[in-house]
């Protein structure tokens, strides 16, 4: 799948993150991570009158190893900077309303470019200072 809107940010072999910026349009579901990644991403665009049938999910164990986050920016402009898992720099990304980012792999900072409101999802329970290694810029 080739679109402009989408990114995949990689260094060497490891996934650093995934862009889907707010003016992505593509008909139907459209995952964007694969079955190995704990926190998955999908896309869906249907047209009026579409259904999906009632459904439950069932209780499946799944492992968790690496934590990955989604973050939705809901309004205003955030600077993300992504780093590989030796902490080195990778490159820097501008999200502002309705882009998408999961991060995951390596690291990342944040500089809030304007007031900002977004929502993260990842997995919990978030277990605060535990959760992350702090590194200088």
């Amino acid at each position: 799948m080739e679109n402009s809107r989408i990114e995949y940010i990689t260094c060497g072999l490891e996934p650093i993150a995934l862009v889907i910026r707010a003016d992505y349009e593509e008909t139907g579901i459209h995952f964007f991570t694969p079955d190995s990644f704990s926190q998955q991403v999908a896309y869906m665009r249907h047209p009026k009158g579409h259904k999906i049938g009632a459904h439950v999910h069932n209780m499946i164990q799944r492992q968790v190893i690496y934590t990955q986050e989604v973050l939705i920016i809901r309004k205003g402009k955030v600077r993300v900077k992504l780093y590989n898992s030796k902490k080195e720099f990778i490159c820097d990304r501008i999200l502002s309303d309705g882009d998408l980012i999961l991060l995951c792999g390596g690291g990342h900072s944040f500089e809030f470019l304007e007031d900002t409101s977004m929502i993260e999802i990842k997995q919990g329970p978030y277990a605060g200072e535990a959760d992350k290694t702090r590194f200088e810029e």
